[in-house]
């Protein structure tokens, strides 16, 4: 445990649960695609995910650690960089650093709200606008399409939704290269590379998840 007590140690950690949700991130967002299937798609989809209950907690389980020691670990690197440096330079200085690396921990901070009242919402079903439908199928499955779509044509949530990308955008647009560099993966002849990758990587999951609010805002998921 003496490792963990490092700054090496915990930004070790930070790497390895920022690349599981990275991780993770991308395969929800291929998932929530199923939506253009219509209810048999999105449905069948989320079938699959309950078949195997043990299975599916045991996921959500490692999920939630990793979420819990990804945050954890990035607030107490940001607090002790903030108590070595009390005083901010008069003239500080940014080379190579970006909006989205600057704002980690308060994106981090946005993004576990959104998770919370992402849970609420599509897991347990509450805080859903007046219009969305809970019902069963005909099969007498969850009609999880139905909650999707009548929840995201409400006009607020959607921008709430849309807005919690652009968020989730600007986390990983700095930390999926971040994680690697961390890990000992960049140098000066790769650093280039691992970059332009960690936008492409944070730009497919934001477009991915940005197609479904905005297909339901106009029209064209019903």
């Amino acid at each position: 445990m003496r490792w963990l007590s490092s700054s090496l140690g915990k930004k070790y950690v930070m790497a390895l649960t920022g690349f599981f949700l990275v991780f993770f991130a991308l395969a929800h967002m291929l998932g929530n695609l199923s939506t253009f299937g219509g209810e048999a798609g999105l449905n069948a989809y989320a079938e699959h995910l309950r078949a195997f209950p043990p299975v599916l907690w045991a996921f959500r389980a490692a999920l939630a650690g990793a979420v819990i020691l990804h945050l954890f670990f990035g607030l107490t690197l940001y607090l002790q960089n903030k108590a070595a440096r009390p005083i901010d330079y008069a003239c500080k200085k940014n080379d190579r650093t970006t909006f989205s690396a600057q704002s980690m921990v308060w994106t981090g901070l946005l993004l576990l709200v959104f998770i919370v009242i992402h849970l609420i919402q599509f897991t347990f079903h509450g805080l859903l606008p007046s219009g969305a439908i809970i019902e069963n199928t005909a099969a007498g499955h969850f009609n999880v399409f139905a909650m999707v779509s009548t929840s995201l044509s409400s006009g607020g949530l959607n921008v709430f939704y849309l807005a919690s990308v652009v968020v989730l955008l600007l986390h990983i647009l700095h930390g999926a290269a971040s994680f690697l560099q961390s890990l000992g993966a960049t140098n000066e002849n790769t650093f280039g590379a691992i970059t332009t990758g960690g936008k492409i990587t944070a730009f497919v999951i934001g477009l991915g998840f940005v197609l479904v609010p905005l297909s339901v805002l106009f029209g064209l998921v019903k």
